[in-house]
């Protein structure tokens, strides 16, 4: 079986930077929990593309429509596969909707409605 990846591209406004990154470790920690084998939460560092083999490729920012004033993270989790992503993910989501009440008052960090998400099978590994 391949290994699976659950991956993210997301806007955060600079000014919730701090909050969103406690939010992730809470989610590496609950995610960790149930099994999955890595969680990275990483934030845009470098976003100016350099030309590669004469051409140029599209910046994240352009691509997240991110403002002056927001960051771009891409995250993933890593899982041993599909099914056992599954399996975890529905242990997570129980989890999240026990804690919901407690949360119910929290704004979100960042704009969900901007967020991409994707769940890749993992075809080259190094």
């Amino acid at each position: 079986m391949a290994k699976y990846v659950d991956g993210f591209v997301l806007v955060v406004p600079k000014d919730q930077i701090k909050e969103y990154q406690k939010m992730a470790e809470m989610g590496k920690e609950m995610w960790m929990k149930y099994g999955a084998l890595e969680y990275m939460e990483c934030m845009g560092e470098d976003l100016n593309p350099k030309e590669m083999g004469g051409m140029m490729s599209l910046a994240f920012t352009e691509l997240a429509k991110a403002e002056p004033n927001e960051t771009v993270w891409f995250s993933f989790i890593v899982f041993e596969s599909k099914e056992r992503r599954d399996e975890i993910n529905a242990k997570v989501m129980e989890e999240m909707s026990k804690q919901a009440e407690e949360y119910k008052d929290v704004s979100m960090p960042f704009d969900m409605r901007r967020m991409a998400v994707g769940g890749f099978e993992v075809r080259v590994e190094g």
